[in-house]
Order: C-alpha cells, then sequence, then structure tokens
C-alpha cells in the first residue's frame, strides 16, 4: 500500500527484518537497530534504548597492530572516521585500499582525523589479517559488546559504511564510502554532505535510501549542466534547512 511505501522510505529500511523504535511523543527515530538491542538487551535494562554520545560508546581501550593499545579519550578533538568492514566482503577490501592512501593524504595536510576500525570479520585470526594492513585503530575484536553498540549507535545494515564524526563526534555524513571513492584527492574532507550531486556509479547508493528527485540535463552542453545546478540548488538548500531545524536527516 502507499502507507506501507511510505513508511519504507520515511525510515530508510533497505533490507528486512527491520525494527526501529520511535519516540511516539515526537515521532524521532530512538533506535534504527532494534534488533541488536533486543539481541543485546534481552531484559530490557538499558530502555528505552536512545542514541549515547559517540565518546560514551566507543569508551574503553583501542588496538593499534603494531599491538600497542591507548585510550578512546585519545580521539578527542579529531574527526573520527567510524569504518565498519570486514575481510571476508570483497567491496570492503577494495575500500580499505582506497581509504589507507585517503588517511594518508588527510594527515599529510596537517588534519587531525583519526579511523576507527569496527570488524565484522568472522574470526579473532581474520581480524587480525585485515587489520595488519590498516595505518588506523581499532575496536579489540574480543569487546564484541562494544563493537554491537556502535553498530546499533549508527544503525548499520551493510558494510562497507564509512561514518564520518566531526571533532565533536556528531556525524557529517553517513556517506563516507562514496565521498572517499569521489574525492581521491580529499579536496573536500571532511566532506559536509552538498545539496546537490552529479551522479555517478558510486553514490548512486543513495537512489535506495530515500526519496530523490533526479535532474536530466544534456551532458554534452556544459553550460546546461551549470545552469540546471543553479535551478535546483536553492530548493535543496531549504529542504535541507527544514530537516535541519527539526534535527532530522533529509
Amino acid at each position: 500500500s502507499v502507507l506501507q511505501l511510505k513508511l519504507w522510505n520515511k525510515y530508510r529500511v533497505s533490507n528486512i527484518p527491520s525494527l526501529i523504535f520511535i519516540d511516539a511523543s515526537t515521532g524521532k527515530v530512538v533506535c534504527r537497530n532494534g534488533l541488536l538491542v533486543i539481541r543485546d538487551d534481552p531484559e530490557g535494562l538499558e530502555f528505552p534504548w536512545g542514541p549515547k554520545p559517540f565518546s560514551e560508546v566507543v569508551a574503553g581501550p583501542l588496538l593499534r597492530n603494531n599491538g600497542q593499545t591507548l585510550d578512546s579519550s585519545a580521539l578527542e578533538g579529531s574527526h573520527v572516521g567510524v569504518y565498519f568492514s570486514a575481510h571476508w566482503c570483497p567491496p570492503c577490501r577494495s575500500l580499505t585500499r582506497v581509504l589507507v592512501e585517503s588517511y594518508r593524504k588527510i594527515k599529510e595536510a596537517g588534519q587531525k582525523f583519526e579511523i576507527l576500525f569496527v570488524s565484522a570479520d568472522r574470526s579473532e585470526d581474520s581480524f587480525k589479517q585485515y587489520f595488519s594492513e590498516m595505518p588506523w585503530v581499532a575496536v579489540p575484536y574480543a569487546d564484541e559488546a562494544r563493537r554491537s553498540r556502535l553498530n546499533r549507535l549508527y544503525g548499520i545494515q551493510g558494510i562497507p559504511t564509512l561514518i564520518v564524526l566531526d571533532s565533536k563526534g556528531d556525524v557529517i555524513t553517513r556517506q563516507g564510502r562514496v565521498e572517499v571513492l569521489n574525492d581521491i584527492e580529499c579536496r573536500e574532507f571532511p566532506w559536509h554532505p552538498k545539496p546537490v550531486l552529479e551522479l555517478t556509479d558510486s553514490n548512486a547508493v543513495q537512489l535506495n535510501e530515500g526519496p530523490c528527485l533526479v535532474l536530466f540535463v544534456d551532458s554534452e552542453d556544459d553550460g546546461e549542466s551549470e545552469a540546471a545546478k543553479q535551478l535546483i540548488q536553492p530548493i535543496a538548500e531549504k529542504i535541507i534547512a527544514k530537516y535541519k531545524a527539526k534535527e532530522e536527516e533529509a
């Protein structure tokens, strides 16, 4: 029915089963990953399962691939990429290769940036093998509870996913994967979302995540493309501002 379709679009459901908790008084999403919640907290001790600050959820020791540990407080004051990935997943491995270069470029440019690997590997050995390729930090594989809490915090429904946070721990973009692949030179880091995008192979995934307006223009004519962008830019900015005022994702 139309109502069912509206609900699927509103909550960006891309696979089933999916369980989303909502605050009935405000209509705001409390938690996107309800299935993980009831698995991790069957007694309901953490009810009403509202979002917690990143710093609270990530709190604890982190690893480097040389075996050194550091406290999660070391991430404070940096932009952070929270990287959900696994060695068994081919798109993850290809993104990791690009991400290693992006990470190096951003650090060399003097930016405060760290990446936190949250593994979905199927064994500790697989985690260690994959993490050995990464120059950043990770949640220890054995700390399954903390890995699960991070999955819940961002409602992860598939990998690879790269969530980019600002220095306060607030989400800049959930589309870090798309941004990294579209901006190999990292000129637009930390990748604040643009109101209007040019459709490419790598960002087409966003068509599955909610209502989109797609404007077709004659690609042979650069002037027409620019004019089209100028036409829809103010409309897009207005829509984004409206959702931002409601503290919702556009």
